[in-house]
């Protein structure tokens, strides 16, 4: 079945879960500041791995985060921390969950001054999808302006582990960009 649509080049069409994240949900443009959420803890604890390892853990990421519930993440506390350091079914490093802490606390604020915080970060890219014509997978880049410019804010802001490159991911993934390559059948 997952072969027989033509799909990105980076999308190892063995792992069917992979293919579903591909096909259902990867550069869907979402507004919904609870996936958004979920993307950056996401994202952020994907630093220095692959994605697939991540998505392998999501079920229990959402377990462990409050079903990124990012007014409970917010109130995390140390106790939290230790409790999210012992569960092996999540990246246990303790300054990436620290940051996630961090990071949902940054996100309120961001909600409190913009109504919303998609309001915000669509704004980086002028509240429309960008559209990239990649034909090959030599053609996806690592970063954009618009993630540099994303990334110089959200630190600014007081964000952790979310630089330029992971931000530019997360813009992929939330559909921020299209970048679906040009005969993958998600383009459109």
């Amino acid at each position: 079945m997952s072969q027989e649509k033509k799909r990105c080049p980076w999308v190892d069409t063995s792992k069917e879960d992979y293919v579903a994240y591909h096909d259902n949900e990867w550069g869907v443009a979402t507004r919904d500041d609870k996936t958004i959420f979920e993307f950056l803890v996401l994202e952020s604890a994907q630093a220095g791995l692959s994605w697939y390892t991540i998505l392998k853990k999501r079920d229990n990421y959402r377990q462990a985060f409050a079903e990124f519930d990012v007014k409970k993440v917010a109130k995390f506390d140390e106790l939290d921390v230790e409790r999210l350091m012992n569960d092996a079914g999540i990246v246990r490093n303790r300054r990436k969950i620290e940051a996630a802490i961090n990071n949902a606390q940054r996100f309120l604020e961001v909600q409190a001054e913009f109504g919303q915080f998609s309001n915000y970060i669509w704004g980086f890219v002028n509240h429309q999808t960008i559209d990239h014509h990649i034909e090959t997978a030599a053609d996806y880049p690592v970063t954009t302006p618009e993630s540099d410019a994303l990334a110089k804010d959200m630190k600014k802001r007081g964000f952790k582990f979310l630089g330029s490159t992971t931000l530019y991911a997360h813009m992929q993934a939330t559909g921020l960009v299209n970048d679906h390559s040009i005969d993958c059948f998600c383009r459109h």
